[in-house]
Order: C-alpha cells, then structure tokens, then sequence
C-alpha cells in the first residue's frame, strides 16, 4: 500500500504533492478573472428550495438530499482533492432555487439532475422537461406554485428522449387530463422509441455503469461526490412516462401552445437520438435543449452510449444562429443557468458550435495522418480561445474521450494495427503480463516507484493487470486504489472523478449492493411496442444455450387484435407479424398482461394457471424457451474480474 500521503478513516488518502502541483498548473492556466456565471447563475432568484433541497417519497424516504453538499457553498477556493475548475463548475451547479428567466418564463434548478421550465402563457401554463423522478418534479411544481400564480398545466414538452428530462412527468399532469384533452404532451419524432429502447435493451448495463458515473455510491464531501460537472447527481425516485400527444415532425413548424408562440428545430442525433430546440416570440427567449450547455458534453457518454454526431451537433447550433440568432435575448437549458443579451447567446452558441465542428474534423483529419484513438486523444487540443471558454471546458463529456468516440464513429473500435485486432482477454492477458514482468511482487515494486513519482495513469495501466491476475492480491488493490483515487483528484470532468472514486472504494471495500435503480419501470415497459419487447427477448436468449433448439411460438394478443410469431433458430430469436401454422405452441394473452409478465409481478406460468393466459399446442416448447432466456446481476464486477 502506497504511504506517501496521509489518510482518513475511510482509508482513502489526501493529495499528494504530484496532485497538488498538477491542479495547480491548471488552475494557472485558467481565466478565473471572468466570474460572468456566477452572475448569471444567481440572477433572478424567487425562492430557494425548500427543506434545505430535501424530497422525499410517499413512504418517506429521500430520494433528493441537496443538503449532502452544504460543504461546497464553505469553500471558494478548491480544496487539494478537488481539480480547481471542476470545484469553479461545481460551486455554480450546486445553487438552487426557483428563478426569474424573464418574467412569464422561470426555472427550478438543482432539484434533480436536470432542470425543470415553466412558462406562463395566457390559457395556462407549459411545463419543459419534467426531471428524472415524480417526487422532485412535484415538489418543483410545488415551489413554483408557491410564488406564482396557479395556472393549469396545459401543456407538457420533452426537449428530448433522456430520461432525466421526462421521468417527472406524473409529478405534474395526470394521465386522465392527458387522454380527455386536457394537457397536451408535446416531443419530437422519434421521442418514444429512443426514451424507451435506451431504458431496455441495454438498461443494466448502463445503470451499472452510472452508479459509476453519477458517484452515486461516494460520499459527499471533498474526497468524494462533488457533481458530475452538468448538475450534482441523480434522484431516486419514481421514474414514470406519459406517451406524446403532439409530435414535433420537421423544422420551422409552429405551434402555438396556452397562448404562445412556439418555433421547433429538429436536432435529432446529437445529444439524444430524438432532440429539438426552439424559440417563444414572446419571451425571444430560445434554448438549445442540451446541445448548449455550460460545459463541453459528450459525444459518448461512458456510461455507454451510441455514439452521438459532433458533426451534425454542430451544424444544429449554427442552424440555430441562423433561425433565432438576430431575435433572441435570452437563452435557458435543460441543464445550468441562462445567459442574458444577444451577444452572450451568441458567443455561447458559436463556441458550441465551433468546438464540436473542431472535434469532428480534427478527429479525421489526424485519422488521415495515420494517427490512432489513444494517439488523436492524447495529442489534441482545443485552439487557446476555445480552450478557455468555460463552457467548452470538460466537465461532463472530455475532449479526450469525445474524440476516441468520434474515430470509432467513423472507422469502428479497430485501429489499423493488427496487434490490436485480436488480443486475449482481460484476465487471460493479465496473467502473462505479471509473468513476464516478473511476478507480482515484482510489477507492484516497479508500480509504486511510479507512484512515487506521481506517474498515476501508468500505475493505473499496469497495476490493473496485477488485480485481474491475481484479485485477492491486497496490496495491488491497495495500490490501484490510490492511483486511481489521486487521478479522479486531478480530474475535470466530474464524472471521469466519479469513475475513478467509485473504482478506488470497490477495490478497497469490495462491491455495496444498495437499491438497484429501475430505470424500466412500469410506464416505460407500458409505452414498450412489442417489436421492441420481442427484440429484449432475443437480447436476454442465451445463444450458446439455445445451440440448434428450434422453436417456433405463436403469440396472440386479443385486446390489441395482433398476431406475431417468434423464430428460435441457429442460437437467435427472430419474429414477425402474422401467426404460424407452424407453431410448436400458441400463447394468448392481453397485452396488459403481459406487462406484469416484463415487470415481474405475474410470471407467465402463473397466467397460464389462472386462465388469463391460455396455450394450445406443446406447452414444453413454451417452458424451454422462457429457460433459455438469461437474468442479469445489477452488481457485477467492474474493477475486478
């Protein structure tokens, strides 16, 4: 274990003097002259949250616990374990309230991860983008209501298909206001089956995943949890979903919505497969969604995403100059604080704009020279300007790995050399690494006179293949632990931090299994075609399993007047509309019944007992598929094999 710096009861370490000097020379190489956000961050200030920023469920627990961070306001300067410009970022996002955009147009900020928008219209009120959780939405309402008049909610708009911007949504209207007309629930194309598929086919992965990103499992305090750099954290309350009403379907449509004015843009394919902006004549306020935002964003996310266009980002923010640049006074997001007057618009949409068109053609244009991910990610840099620029600084997406993303969405994972093309496994190669470096106690001697001299990242790369050697090997655990810890101090980007810290406390306490966060709850399972459910079945069919078993089932869904059929076949599942003549077995159930199937609450051999669910045909070809069919563990190792 690495003594070079002293520890708190937690075990974890201070910063040591590699961390010091590095946060530093960053923070000298930074404009910390220009305070114009902290300004624009407090402007406009109705109320702060109330209970300290607390929200808790019907059954009384937290699920929003701004208080967590009360130690943030203490300090202005940085503390040693905290990068400067990421402590700069997260002072700003932490400041919370209900605020004045313009008066008609104001915001509840830092009551989730997101931010939640309201605009007074003459025939009621338009409310953008709902948080993540029922509860915090509520209680965002609730603060609103308390300083300004209580005007109906007529009117719901999705900015785009991530779940922090629409799970609040019951929060605010009920689904019978919905269906009788009452409330419109306004998105773009696309909405419904980006918002659902991303919660899916790939949910336990990615919440895995943003248990990491999101530092939900550190501590909040100097040494853990300080933000994720495009708000705080995340909640953990209700997730909920009402499907769109309104679908927006090109640029330049209008609708006019409680009595005001509304311009839409298109901007599918950057930040969120369906995404749009747009402008209210009224207030000439415009936003960007979450393509402009006070910090540079990801083109990956690494709690995995699909590769998002930096290209075609780009092009939507000129395009937004373009449309609303000479009328616009004011511009609000889905995330951190407005800007006021034309010119700071604009300067923070042309940033925007330029910095992703850098990462797109700069990418390719080393790509061109022969250069590879690691080389391109290491090598480049943004032009000085743009470096400073605030909001183009890293603290949720990276320079470093948006450009890594950007080659593979171009030219795929493989990076021309053939050594890479098939390397052994992880744990596999770990072995034969320690071996030829000697053994263990060999690669742990020369990995902690790297440590010494502060060299992390290579303490990192090559104590790593000691834990998947050997990952009862304490003292490697120990060290990759504080190197890793003294990276996620150095780090800018809050959630590169997180990572890091997360990583460092797993290998110290081994994996804590909390609450698993359902991201695919019952409204996002209701809102599920059954195409898309049919896909998250053939996802979870264990191919290897399955070998050459062939079955075919028939499935008939009697309320919504659909057949399908479903084609077990060489380790894949397949299906298409229509029934089969052909079937091993025929399964009819209503489609309301089979959500309590996905859900959980009413397994389908429980159906098929009470006669909701009836078969015709070889009842074992049923069982045997529904038992190839794998459950995932939500705490699976990530640091270790």
């Amino acid at each position: 274990m690495s003594e070079s710096a002293a520890r708190d009861d937690q075990g974890r370490a201070d910063a040591t003097e590699a961390t010091r000097a590095a946060n530093d020379s960053l923070a000298a190489s930074l404009n910390f002259e220009d305070t114009r956000d902290f300004d624009e961050a407090a402007r406009g200030l109705v109320a702060p949250l109330p209970d300290d920023g607390r929200v808790t469920s019907e059954d009384g627990g937290l699920v929003w616990d701004l208080s967590r961070f009360e130690f943030i306001h203490k300090h202005d300067e940085a503390p040693p374990t905290v990068n400067p410009s990421l402590w700069r970022q997260t002072r700003l996002v932490v400041q919370g309230g209900l605020y004045e955009i313009v008066p008609g147009l104001y915001q509840v900020r830092t009551l989730d991860l997101s931010n939640i928008t309201f605009a007074e219209g003459p025939d009621g009120l338009v409310v953008f983008d709902p948080l993540i959780s029922a509860e915090t939405a509520k209680a965002a309402l609730d603060l609103y209501y308390e300083h300004r008049p209580q005007k109906p909610v007529v009117a719901v708009v999705f900015s785009h298909s991530h779940l922090d911007h629409f799970g609040g949504v019951r929060g605010i209207v009920d689904e019978a206001d919905v269906k009788a007309g009452k409330v419109k629930i306004v998105a773009p194309e696309g909405f419904l089956e980006a918002a659902v598929a991303e919660n899916v086919l790939a949910g336990n992965v990615m919440s895995r995943r943003a248990s990491y990103m999101y530092g939900n499992l550190l501590p909040a305090d100097d040494k853990g949890q300080v933000g994720a750099g495009l708000g705080m954290t995340t909640s953990s309350g209700t997730v909920t979903l009402i499907p769109p009403t309104d679908i927006v379907t090109e640029t330049g449509q209008k609708m006019n919505i409680a009595g005001l004015d509304f311009e839409f843009m298109l901007a599918p394919d950057s930040e969120a497969p369906a995404e749009m902006h747009w402008f209210i004549a009224q207030f000439k306020a415009v936003t960007a969604a979450e393509n402009c935002c006070h910090t540079l964003h990801n083109t990956y996310s690494i709690r995995g995403t699909k590769i998002r266009d930096p290209l075609a980002w780009s092009k939507y923010l000129d395009q937004t100059i373009d449309l609303w640049g000479d009328r616009a006074e004011v511009m609000y997001g889905m995330h951190h604080w407005p800007a006021w007057g034309r010119e700071r618009v604009l300067e923070l949409l042309g940033m925007g704009r330029d910095g992703y068109r850098f990462i797109n053609d700069e990418t390719l244009r080393l790509a061109n020279h022969g250069l590879t991910p690691s080389e391109i990610a290491e090598q480049i840099e943004f032009p000085p300007e743009l470096g400073r620029h605030w909001a183009m600084r890293g603290y949720y997406g990276t320079l470093n790995h948006n450009v890594k993303a950007t080659y593979v969405n171009y030219l795929g994972w493989f990076d021309g050399n053939p050594a890479t093309l098939h390397t052994l496994p992880p744990e596999e190669a770990a072995k034969r690494y320690v071996d030829t470096m000697g053994g263990a106690e060999a690669a742990l001697e020369k990995a902690q006179g790297a440590f010494d001299l502060g060299d992390y990242r290579w303490v990192a790369e090559l104590v790593n293949h000691v834990v998947f050697a050997d990952p009862e090997n304490t003292e490697a655990r120990e060290l990759q632990a504080d190197a890793l810890e003294q990276l996620g101090y150095q780090s800018e980007s809050g959630p590169w931090r997180n990572f890091y810290l997360t990583a460092a406390s797993e290998l110290r306490k081994g994996v804590q299994k909390l609450p698993t966060p359902q991201t695919a709850g019952p409204d996002i399972v209701r809102s599920m075609e059954l195409a898309l459910f049919f896909d998250y079945l053939a996802m979870r069919l264990n191919g290897q399993q399955a070998g050459d078993r062939r079955i075919t089932l028939g499935c008939v869904f009697p309320d919504l007047g659909e057949s399908w059929t479903l084609l077990l076949r060489h380790g894949a599942l397949s299906h298409r509309r229509g029934a089969s003549e052909e079937a091993d077995a025929t399964v009819t159930i209503d489609r309301s019944d089979l959500n309590d199937v996905i859900l959980g609450t009413a397994p389908l051999t429980d159906q098929i007992a009470d006669g909701r669910a009836k078969i015709e045909g070889d009842e074992e070809a049923l069982h045997d598929l529904i038992g190839l069919l794998d459950d995932f563990e939500f705490w699976f190792n990530i640091v270790t094999p």
